[in-house]
């Protein structure tokens, strides 16, 4: 490659065309340095000489004088454009393409070109495109310089349109006890929306804050987010839905078992108290720079970006996933649509599980970083990226955005007038077409029935459609728990402990579900052994209903679906082999009475033939049924209705 070390690096443009000047020049309407007058030759030359020298001011007075002196002088009039240009001058550097092409268009590629970059920085996006197009027509060969071109052609259609069709966008700031003189941004959420984690700078240090929701919907003073912060930086994090396991980006840091650069770490909430950070294994972390992590609503996959290598660009998504073990997979590129040859950064994965938002500089835009979004189908690809619009998306750097679990308010970071000072956290209204899929959670608290002590016990959400587990967690220490539920799914929840019975509850959230109120639960476990030995059992414990075992319309035939249930009730059996239970049917009054009453006996004894089935004797069972005589809701809804159809099981 050539250098002129005699001009200033800002030159990029003035080195480009002095490369051009070396070679022949063609003559037709207009002169070149060989054919025009001795006078504009010498003046011309030295302009060229303060150039070269770094000085701008008089290299343009002796390059005007050249033009004064043969207004056709084409070599000139490039040079005197090109000035302008590196000085970021673009009116200036237009009139001087702008003559320059008028003499000859095909004189250098770099007109057009650079034409095509003065437009853009003027907000001339349709002019901007017609030269950029020009510039694709010239027969450059140059690969590189072909990507940029590409990318600026479909930069400048793209924002020609987007500025004509605005999309909504009223930023507000989420308030003064999170927003300071210093530095805040990369906002997370809790899927509550109660609990937000931020990084502050202050001074020459980066660390996590954290706020809670105040009951009139204000946010609460920010408090340092202790036994995470270190005098190092911490940055770029993720909270899982319940707020329980977050998982950040620190670089740099030296004999704790990360792999070098920027790593992955994560840290767990136990008992009120934060765990020690460690790094994820060099199965996941790499020698390259591994940073802003999303975390999968099931708490099972982690995206991120990396510039490993096997990548499509410089920054792409990558993604991993936990392992029944614990342990996490070795990850895989995204891939296309979603990574292109450009850096792809700041992933966020809404708790609807398939709606993915992330920043990119590869994919038609404002220019620079846009936010774009993906929805993930149901064979695991994804969807063509769309961009978020004007002017969410500007032509300078968009960063991370969060959104919240109803999909309608964006959290992000921005230095916008009238602000605390530096990066704030704002809020808007998303936009209906960048809204995710609804998505909802299930927030519960677990206790003794008997006492009403918090109770730390197992939660196993399954997915009916598929049989397979969505998520298996653990209540907290004061028996809460909190997991969010995707659309279009039917999911069984069962929560369980060694020496109680387990309680089921039934979400389908397919069809015509309501996502306007999460579901709230208090769930009370039946012990079967006492935990206070001067507290005694009751002779009889209520009954458990069933939540999870169906049958075909106006038939006892078990759908497959009541398989997961009834095997949980079969294990339950099993453990305690001294447990005898009846198993009880019931209906609601729709149709006769003894219709229903026959129909609710058959359904029981298909549950008592499942569990004979399973190896449990049949001296430990009986079954019953009640018909519609025993209703829980009033028959006069469809959803009361839906609730006197059950099947239960008690203690005998």
């Amino acid at each position: 490659m050539f250098a002129f070390p005699f001009l200033p690096k800002r030159h990029g443009a003035l080195v480009a065309l002095l490369l051009v000047l070396a070679g022949p020049a063609m003559a037709q309407q207009y002169t070149t340095v060989e054919t025009t007058s001795p006078k504009a030759r010498a003046a011309y030359l030295e302009g060229r000489r303060y150039l070269r020298e770094g000085n701008a001011f008089r290299g343009l007075r002796f390059l005007e004088d050249a033009i004064r002196e043969d207004s056709v002088f084409i070599e000139a009039h490039m040079l005197w454009a090109e000035v302008h240009f590196d000085q970021e001058q673009w009116e200036a550097a237009v009139r001087g393409y702008e003559r320059v092409l008028q003499l000859n268009p095909t004189f250098h590629p770099s007109a057009p070109f650079n034409m095509a970059l003065c437009k853009w920085n003027l907000d001339r996006f349709e002019e901007a495109s017609a030269y950029i197009e020009m510039f694709l027509q010239s027969g450059v060969k140059d690969a590189r310089l072909l990507y940029r071109a590409r990318r600026l052609a479909e930069n400048s259609r793209f924002a020609a349109e987007a500025v004509k069709n605005p999309v909504p966008f009223v930023p507000r700031s989420v308030g003064p006890a999170i927003n300071t003189p210093s530095d805040e941004y990369l906002p997370s959420l809790t899927a509550d929306g109660n609990t937000m984690i931020f990084t502050r700078r202050d001074l020459y240090n980066e660390d996590f804050y954290k706020s809670e929701r105040q009951p009139d919907g204000s946010w609460g003073r920010a408090e340092n987010l202790k036994g995470i912060n270190t005098l190092q930086n911490e940055g770029a994090q993720a909270i899982n839905a319940d707020g329980r396991w977050l998982v950040f980006t620190a670089c740099n840091r030296r004999n704790d078992g990360s792999q070098g650069s920027c790593d992955l770490y994560w840290s767990q909430l136990k008992d009120g108290s934060w765990t020690k950070p460690v790094p994820f294994s060099a199965t996941v972390n790499s020698p390259y720079w591994d940073a802003q992590p999303t975390i999968s609503p099931d708490s099972k996959t982690i995206i991120f970006s990396s510039e490993r290598p096997g990548g499509l660009g410089g920054k792409d998504l990558w993604f991993t996933t936990r392992l029944p073990n614990g342990r996490f997979t070795e990850p895989q590129n995204l891939g296309p649509p979603i990574n292109t040859p450009g850096d792809e950064q700041a992933p966020f994965l809404h708790p609807d599980g398939q709606t993915l938002y992330f920043t990119s500089d590869g994919l038609p835009g404002m220019g620079n970083n846009d936010l774009y979004f993906s929805r993930q189908g149901p064979d695991g690809s994804w969807s063509t990226p769309q961009n978020l619009g004007y002017p969410i998306n500007t032509k300078g750097h968009e960063g991370t955005l969060v959104v919240s679990l109803d999909g309608s308010t964006a959290y992000f970071a921005a230095k916008l007038p009238g602000g605390a000072g530096g990066l704030d956290i704002y809020t808007f209204d998303m936009p209906a077409h960048a809204r995710p899929k609804p998505a909802t959670y299930v927030k519960a608290i677990v206790t003794d029935a008997l006492n009403g002590q918090p109770l730390v016990a197992r939660v196993v959400c399954t997915d009916l459609t598929t049989g397979h587990e969505y998520i298996t967690a653990y209540t907290q220490t004061d028996g809460s728990f909190l997991i969010c539920l995707q659309a279009g799914k039917d999911f069984a929840l069962n929560v369980s402990k060694e020496n109680y019975l387990f309680h089921s509850e039934h979400f389908n959230l397919s069809g015509s579900a309501s996502f306007e109120q999460p579901f709230q639960l208090h769930i009370a476990l039946q012990p079967l052994v006492p935990a206070d030995e001067s507290v005694a059992l009751p002779p009889t414990a209520q009954p458990v209903v069933l939540r999870n075992v169906f049958f075909e319309t106006g038939s006892a035939e078990l759908k497959a679906a009541s398989t997961v249930e009834l095997d949980q009730l079969a294990a339950l059996l099993r453990e305690h082999p001294n447990l005898r239970i009846q198993i009880n049917g019931h209906t609601d009054d729709v149709g006769d009475e003894t219709s229903n009453q026959n129909l609710s006996e058959r359904r029981a004894k298909a549950v008592y033939d499942y569990l004979i089935g399973k190896g449990i004797a049949p001296e430990r069972l009986r079954y019953r049924g009640f018909g519609e005589s025993k209703p829980i809701q009033p028959n006069d809804t469809p959803q009361g209705r839906a609730q006197n159809r059950r099947t239960e099981f008690e203690l005998w």
